[in-house]
């Protein structure tokens, strides 16, 4: 299944490009947590590395709204968490103050959307 064979939409193939960039950036801090250490770098890659389907599945599938809404919502969630971590080791200081727990909230309420989302009919 490619993301060529539907109509163009933007949030689909937002996901689909954000899952290879996950992907990509667990493995290389899979490989810097392995190599230089850090607190945080270790959970940072692990999330990325799990989420990193989540994005290709929905992006690649005929996902209805609120289920791409959610998987946006959990990718924004991403961003702050793990930036947040990462910023932490490589750069010393927090990303802005608050700014993992309102990652780690989107990413509860992404996960919360995505399950919502099996309860709502598509239209045949």
């Amino acid at each position: 299944m490619s993301i060529a064979d539907h109509p163009a939409e933007g949030s689909a193939r937002i996901l689909v490009f954000a899952g290879g960039l996950c992907g990509a950036a667990g493995v290389a801090l899979s490989a810097a947590s392995a190599h230089l250490g850090g607190a945080f770098v270790g959970t940072a890659a692990s999330f990325l590395i799990m989420h990193a389907p989540v994005f290709l599945a929905v992006g690649l599938a005929r996902a209805n709204r609120i289920l791409r809404i959610g998987s946006l919502v959990l990718l924004i969630g991403l961003v702050l968490f793990c930036g947040d971590l990462l910023a932490r080791d490589f750069v010393g200081s927090r990303l802005f103050p608050m700014s993992a727990p309102i990652g780690g909230s989107l990413l509860i309420a992404g996960w919360l959307a995505i399950a919502a989302s099996a309860l709502v009919r598509q239209r045949s």
